[in-house]
């Protein structure tokens, strides 16, 4: 028998010591990390939870596994969501620690399938649950008190055509089913010799699922475009010069030919039905260019209380009527949630002062010459439903209006404009991401991008053309049926579960009576009795 390596020892003891097991499940969580922006190794996503998968399945116990799939949880949030340290502090290690309880029955689930040597039927539930599971986390933190879908680990395949059409299928939920199941496979090819055949069939199972995308997926029409100008003003300070920043490259727009000109988030800073000069400013300048501007007014509401951000379409006459309020804010950039106890929070990081106020339905706009577009507010291009409300009600191009300016020097500029191009291929929609400081950029229905994205360092007005779409793609027809897949394998799972449970507990013997000695058997016959 041969006697462990030195090095090989130290590396068991290191696996089974909690504390080694913690230390390496954090950094491991957070691998997957680089697949986004800004480092954007698309490619990596398809590898970098592996070694997470390794260490939860070599757990000696289900609550060790337990334990490393929270950390590796809290890993990930802290790698992709670590430029808001600056504005959080402490808060994003405690949310990051929070919001990692939500893998902690990944990590159960990676134990109960593939730890020791399972055969090929623990293997095939592991490439259908171990998705499932983790579409139920990346769900549960979906929710906008819980802190919104950024970082979801299908938007890495944002710049993948394949992978953009089988968005068009089901939304940004299918590729994230697609990559935890290659991830699986690929653990089971390097960890579980006798059930590579599985694993491989899993493998190919998803090659010919982007093949038949890429070959029978209807893609969306595009029956005309739309001239669309850009103003990015940059990094000004102060909602005075940066108002002026933003009217003079507009100015510049004049004969151009456009059909809408869209600013970035908090644009405007009064409220335009108490500023009759602001509102007259705005509609000379829509007479200029010869196309109406959609602003963002970030300000109170005349005699209204609290604060609203509203995306509002001015005409040569003004404002047309038709605004569009925020509906999901950024907890603690926009509003602290429980505040009586939070609120302690705005003097540790740059967390809202006063809670924004919220809108209460969706607006689809009507711009000259039949065009609809369907404004987003910034963190709001992160919701996969709400682009999809807007494609249904008819909207045949989305508009984000949004600010970074806060993160510059971030990854996060690049992170929110790549978005746009998953909401694009799901709806069939052109997105316009407009920003006041960059990144702005436009993407096309299938997901490709439009003209030159204008980085963190540009001051200009844009012109793109830009296809519009038409139809309705299956994604927005059906919903996110691969989360309904997932909750139905993970219900019968339970189900099967529970039900052998059940069975070990009535098929257990009842070894004893109350009140006799443990070796006298309730079924063996006792000296001096029949």
């Amino acid at each position: 028998m041969r006697r462990p390596v030195g090095g090989e020892d130290l590396w068991g003891r290191r696996l089974a010591s909690p504390w080694w097991r913690g230390a390496m499940a954090l950094p491991a969580g957070a691998l997957p990390a680089l697949a986004f922006p800004a480092p954007s190794l698309w490619w990596w996503a398809y590898v970098a939870l592996v070694p997470w998968l390794l260490l939860m399945r070599s757990a000696p116990t289900g609550r060790r596994a337990m334990r490393d799939g929270w950390l590796g949880g809290a890993g990930f949030l802290l790698a992709v969501h670590h430029w808001l340290m600056p504005s959080l502090h402490v808060f994003i290690v405690l949310l990051a620690l929070l919001l990692g309880l939500l893998w902690v029955p990944w990590g159960w689930l990676t134990h109960r399938l593939l730890h020791g040597h399972p055969g090929s039927g623990r293997v095939a539930a592991a490439l259908v649950l171990l998705p499932s599971v983790w579409l139920m986390a990346e769900l549960a933190r979906s929710w906008e008190y819980l802190g919104g879908p950024w970082g979801l680990l299908g938007a890495s395949q944002w710049q993948v055509a394949p992978a953009l059409r089988l968005a068009s299928v089901g939304g940004v939920w299918l590729l994230g089913f697609l990559l935890v199941l290659v991830n699986v496979a690929v653990t089971v090819l390097i960890a579980v010799a006798r059930a590579r055949t599985v694993a491989l069939a899993g493998l190919a199972a998803c090659g010919a699922a982007a093949a038949g995308a890429w070959a029978w997926v209807p893609q969306a029409k595009e029956p005309g475009t739309a001239r669309i100008a850009v103003v990015q003003p940059g990094v000004i300070q102060g909602p005075g010069p940066r108002f002026e920043r933003s009217a003079e490259l507009t100015r510049q727009l004049a004969g151009r030919d456009v059909d809408l000109v869209v600013w970035g988030e908090s644009s405007v800073a009064q409220d335009l039905t108490t500023h009759p000069e602001l509102r007259g400013r705005l509609a000379a300048l829509s007479r200029t260019v010869g196309a109406d501007l959609l602003v963002n007014v970030d300000a109170r509401r005349g005699d209204m209380p609290g604060i609203y951000k509203s995306s509002v379409l001015i005409g040569p006459n003004g404002p047309v009527g038709q605004r569009y309020d925020k509906m999901r804010l950024v907890p603690f950039g926009e509003y602290i949630p429980a505040r009586p106890l939070l609120g302690w929070a705005t003097s540790v990081g740059k967390a809202a002062g006063e809670d924004r106020h919220r809108g209460t339905e969706p607006v689809v706009m009507n711009l000259p010459g039949s065009l609809r577009i369907g404004p987003l507010v910034c963190f709001e291009s992160a919701f996969p439903d709400m682009s999809r409300t807007l494609a249904r009600e008819g909207a045949r191009m989305l508009v984000v209006q949004s600010s970074t300016s806060t993160f510059q020097g971030s990854w996060a500029p690049e992170q929110h404009a790549s978005l746009a191009a998953l909401r694009a291929a799901e709806t069939w929609r052109p997105m316009v991401h407009a920003t006041l400081t960059g990144e702005s950029a436009v993407f096309g229905p299938r997901g490709e991008p439009v003209g030159p994205r204008m980085s963190t360092g540009t001051s200009a007005a844009t012109v793109y053309t830009v296809p519009l779409g038409q139809g309705t793609s299956p994604y927005v027809r059906i919903g996110p049926w691969p989360v309904y897949g997932g909750m139905t394998a993970l219900a019968v799972f339970c189900a099967a579960e529970g039900g052998r449970a059940l069975r070990r507990r009535t098929d257990r013997p009842s070894d004893r009576r109350p009140g006799r000695p443990a070796d006298q058997r309730t079924d063996q016959p006792t000296p001096g009795r029949p």
